[in-house]
């Protein structure tokens, strides 16, 4: 298959996968779940990896599937070509009724995304890209990115206000604008569109959390980079401390390099998970209304 055939598979998988999150939200097993740590597991995250692995298998046979429900085994080489996706990022959003949840794939051949198909089933959002040919939402090419000095625009994260480390980098870089959403991915194309310029976090995240939502920022001339500066190079390990999403590559340097020199008792957030949020905290209009992790 073509590079343009592979991508209209992968979007239309995320786009049936969307609809059927929106159809199980009504079915209490599939809103179930557990906290494991930072991360809230729902009955919904099996289901959505089995929806969406299958659509991809059938559309390009050849090509495996990489999940966040069945990474490949630790130790083992990648392979050369594969699909690395995440059913739903934001289960937390999903499972407690807010809207910050997509359902996403990426195409990741030489240790680099080439292509990727983000679904926001409650914004019916779909952002596309392919390397080197721009990223999309909707269909609508996204403008490229001007780089600005850090703390112009918006900051964004998943709380009603900045907390932790994002209000560490909120008051060091002079932030005065703060967008609330839901999971990494709709942060990160947050940035792409232009409504936010920095996400900042300390805590654990694995390749598929940023593979697909970060070709579409690079491809707009945004960055996603490890909390230490380097770059995802989808070998080895899938799990990283930390990341910077940024509007341009010298953002997120300069957060790392702020982030480096900070004393370690100022670096950590002493938060090892989070309760749910309440639904008040996110029923509100405007950037409340994106939901949470």
């Amino acid at each position: 298959m073509s590079g343009a055939a592979l991508l209209g598979a992968a979007a239309r998988a995320v786009l049936e996968v969307g609809a059927l999150l929106r159809a199980w939200r009504a079915d209490p097993a599939a809103v179930g779940g557990v906290w494991e740590g930072s991360q809230f597991k729902a009955g919904a995250d099996a289901m959505a990896h089995e929806a969406l692995s299958g659509r991809l298998l059938a559309a390009a046979p050849g090509i495996p599937v990489l999940s966040e429900e069945d990474p490949w085994p630790l130790g083992a080489d990648r392979p050369g070509r594969y699909w690395l996706i995440d059913p739903i990022d934001g289960t937390a959003s999903y499972a407690h009724g807010f809207p910050g949840y997509v359902t996403q794939a990426a195409l990741v051949q030489d240790r680099a995304p080439v292509l990727a198909a983000v679904y926001a089933p409650e914004f019916d959002v779909l952002y596309t890209a392919a390397r080197g040919e721009g990223a999309r939402a909707n269909g609508r090419a996204l403008p490229p990115l001007a780089p600005a000095p850090v703390g112009t625009g918006a900051l964004t994260d998943n709380t009603p206000e900045p907390r932790g480390i994002a209000a560490r980098a909120y008051e060091r870089f002079g932030f005065t604008g703060y967008l609330e959403c839901g999971g990494i991915s709709l942060k990160l194309c947050r940035i792409a569109e232009g409504r936010a310029r920095l996400f900042v976090k300390d805590v654990p995240v694995r390749d598929w959390d940023v593979a697909a939502p970060g070709l579409l920022l690079a491809e707009v001339g945004g960055a996603v980079r490890t909390l230490s500066g380097a770059p995802f190079d989808y070998t080895g390990p899938f799990e990283h401390t930390g990341l910077v999403g940024a509007a341009d590559e010298a953002a997120c340097a300069a957060v790392a390099a702020w982030y480096a020199a900070a004393a370690p008792e100022r670096r950590t957030d002493a938060r090892p998970g989070r309760p749910v949020p309440t639904p008040r905290a996110r029923s509100r209009t405007g950037p409340r209304a994106n939901g949470a992790t």
